[in-house]
């Protein structure tokens, strides 16, 4: 069983409810097949049955024993558009901006339902860019008690590799945080072990990674690195992290015990943290594209309840995966 197939098995032993609001995108709709017929999710739609039934009957897609909920006949519609007033009346909310809202913008309306427990988890993404799917969720179920920030990562599954947890990884933050100072890189590099050890069972080890290794090279950037080890070391020390490490050190035994002979890291990371997101998102995309990776995500990390992005060029499969994914975060919350 390889590893994407575990998470869906963990999934089909309690059974979450993840909505799909991107109903007008062909992929999210076969998704939606594969994951009900699976037993990997109880799916929820959102949109008009009309429009939705026309795509799928233009997909040959089946979806007469999927949950459509439809904002402009619900009876649910009303008392989510009193509660979003509610919440975001001291921003300049208005009951009409907020029924306007809900019903012009179907991510607004997922995130009403999973505030309010109708469901457990959101993905989306597949046809919207990262903000248009993290805004509504930060404004509507907001961020964790203890989280420094919300920050994303891609779960990696790379076929016949050695590195790792048998080829799989986490890369951190290669979604959503640009440019973050020491404490925020300290932060993702917490919540990307702890994100990978929920996911796998396994202990976390986690690189942060340079252009240079341990000293090596002498810049600003590598000094933010360094620092934020520092801080990581002193603020999380139930995690196995350190740096700076160039990629090769952080995987590959026989570079580490060359370059970084004294780092319990080194050699054995399964958690790479990349020091802006320029970085992250190149790294996770040539793994991809070159080494054939399963690319999931991002998967954000730090929200209250679990809200998943997906990149614009996902697959089927990969929608798939990430609800997957996002019904794994709502059984362990």
């Amino acid at each position: 069983m390889n590893f994407i197939d575990s998470i869906k098995e963990r999934a089909r032993n309690n059974i979450k409810k993840i909505i799909l609001p991107e109903t007008m995108d062909a992929r999210v709709l076969k998704a939606a097949r594969i994951c009900t017929d699976e037993k990997i999710a109880e799916i929820i739609l959102i949109g008009k049955e009309d429009e939705i039934s026309s795509l799928a009957l233009k997909e040959n897609i089946k979806l007469d024993d999927i949950n459509i909920i439809n904002p402009f006949t619900s009876d649910l519609t009303d008392t989510l558009v009193n509660e979003f007033y509610e919440l975001r009346k001291n921003k300049g909310m208005t009951l009409e901006l907020a029924r306007q809202t809900l019903l012009d913008d179907y991510m607004y309306y997922a995130c009403m339902l999973v505030k309010l427990d109708h469901a457990d988890g959101i993905v989306s993404g597949a046809c919207h860019s990262t903000a248009n799917t993290l805004r509504p969720a930060l404004q509507i179920i907001k961020t964790k008690e203890d989280a420094k920030l919300v920050s994303a990562f891609f779960l990696m599954v790379v076929p016949n590799c050695e590195y790792g947890l048998n080829g799989t990884f986490v890369f951190g933050d290669s979604g959503l945080e640009q440019n973050p100072d020491p404490e925020r890189l300290a932060a993702i590099a917490a919540s990307s072990s702890e994100s990978f050890e929920l996911l796998t069972g396994e202990k976390a080890v986690t690189a942060l990674l340079s252009h240079s290794t341990m000293g090596s090279a002498s810049h600003p950037d590598v000094d933010k690195v360094v620092e934020a080890v520092s801080i990581a070391k002193k603020e999380y020390p139930e995690y196995n992290i350190d740096g700076e490490l160039q990629l090769d050190a952080a995987i590959v035994p026989s570079v580490a015990a060359s370059k970084a002979p004294n780092s319990k890291v080194a050699g054995h990371a399964n958690v790479l943290i990349f020091p802006d997101l320029d970085a992250g998102n190149i790294g996770y995309k040539l793994v991809q594209r070159l080494a054939k990776a399963e690319a999931y995500g991002p998967i954000t990390q730090g929200i209250k309840k679990p809200v998943n992005d997906l990149s614009r060029g996902c697959s089927t499969e990969d929608i798939v995966g990430v609800v997957a994914i996002t019904s794994v975060q709502a059984i362990t919350k």
